[in-house]
């Protein structure tokens, strides 16, 4: 006979309940909330069998000497079959499993004290099923110790109410045999979902603990290779700073004409920004906090001091947290379109635009010489993304879902980066 679904409290040998806490991942409490919807299923379809059993017991009571009435014993029998009656239609109610352990024990100590009291009342009838209720329920619903306690006192009174009313041990035995029943099987009932449970939540700690030697693999894996990079970009680079100091020094002392002293001291500033941006990504590789549009006013004014251009940052909007990788695929974009500003169209004015809007974020870098100046020159650009410095923009923008456009304008050239959200 079933009656109620097993307790969401499982054995003290294996624990598992469906509250989740916040250091939880999401595997974990996806498998917390998988129990509690076993948990639910289970009630709602052996609550029938709950209603079932009240009609039994009713039937039972009704068929039995002496009958429900008002006065005497048949009183004592309408008491005690309400009870049992409210008290059953209590427990395999929707709210009766949030409830505190001491509720739910008083509630089936109560519903056994009127399965007893039935038994005394009315000797011949089979309302035994009234007291196997209170067991299923004590071993279903109650921490083990304690529902065992409370079904084997049920027990031991039931038999007591039977031999006081003169029932043979052949009676006797069967009553205890069912109530031993009932108890055994809400508890393998009742050890089988627990064990279910601890399963999935051991199997959501194996992938959490696979995801995390995973990730520790990955980060010293990027340990590794950023040492390398570290290494050798840091010798070759901090070489070549050497050298063109050297070669300055050379073209001073030969008097070399200014192009040559200029280009010496460009690529001494280009290594020393190449070795700059090396330490970053080695940075980035190690784990250190990566560039962001926050980075964007340092940028323009370092680009500004570097190469002495009117270069100014406007932001319109109002401002918001962006992603990570969008945040760095922004930075990325604009430091890419300096450098293009400075290789191809050094002394042009530049702005850098940065603008929020409601559903998607634009950063636009644009060059302009004055109408008037006869040094700006359309063919001074065709070599503008021949290499693979807009490419590599591109592909990082649509990596985190935004778009890249890069064109010429009436008197300059325009980079703009759009991202979603």
């Amino acid at each position: 006979m079933a009656l109620h679904m097993p307790s969401n409290q499982a054995p003290a040998t294996a624990s598992f309940g469906p509250a989740t806490t916040e250091g939880e991942s999401r595997r974990i409490a996806a498998a917390h909330e998988r129990a509690d919807q076993r948990v639910r299923r289970q009630r709602d379809l052996l609550r029938p069998l709950g209603w079932t059993a009240i009609v039994v017991v009713a039937f039972g009571a009704f068929g039995a000497n002496p009958h429900p009435g008002l006065q005497g014993k048949p009183l004592g029998v309408t008491l005690a079959l309400i009870a049992f009656v409210g008290l059953l239609a209590l427990a395999i109610g929707h709210w009766y499993a949030d409830r505190s352990t001491a509720f739910q024990a008083a509630v089936i100590v109560a519903m056994a004290t009127t399965g007893v009291a039935l038994a005394a009342l009315q000797p011949q009838s089979a309302n035994e099923l009234a007291g196997g209720v209170a067991v299923w329920m004590a071993v279903a619903r109650l921490p083990l110790a304690l529902g065992v306690a409370l079904s084997a006192g049920t027990a031991i009174a039931l038999d007591a109410a039977e031999a006081l009313t003169g029932s043979a041990s052949t009676t006797i035995l069967p009553t205890t045999l069912l109530l031993a029943l009932l108890g055994l099987v809400a508890y393998f009932i009742k050890q089988s979902r627990a064990s279910q449970d601890h399963t999935e939540l051991l199997l959501a700690q194996l992938e959490d603990a696979r995801e995390e030697q995973t990730r520790a693999a990955a980060v010293a894996e990027r340990g590794r290779i950023a040492t390398e990079l570290h290494d050798v970009l840091a010798h070759s680079l901090s070489g070549a700073a050497i050298q063109l100091q050297a070669a300055r020094k050379l073209a001073e002392r030969e008097q070399a004409a200014p192009p040559v002293r200029n280009a010496i001291d460009r690529a001494g500033e280009l290594v020393k920004g190449g070795l700059a941006n090396a330490r970053q990504a080695v940075g980035a590789l190690r784990g250190d906090e990566l560039p962001g549009v926050g980075q964007l006013e340092s940028l323009v004014t370092a680009f500004r001091d570097d190469t002495a251009v009117n270069a100014t940052l406007r932001i319109e909007g109002s401002e918001r947290k962006l992603p990570a990788e969008a945040s760095l695929a922004l930075y990325r974009g604009a430091q890419e379109a300096l450098t293009n500003i400075a290789r191809y169209a050094p002394g042009a004015t530049t702005t850098v635009l940065l603008h929020y809007d409601t559903d998607r974020t634009v950063l636009s870098i644009e060059d302009h010489f004055p109408q008037s100046d006869g040094s700006y020159s359309r063919e001074g650009l065709q070599g503008v993304g021949g290499g693979r410095g807009l490419a590599g923009m591109r592909e990082r923008i649509e990596r985190v879902g935004g778009s890249a456009a890069a064109g010429p304008t009436e008197n300059g050239w325009r980079v703009e980066l759009v991202l979603p959200g």
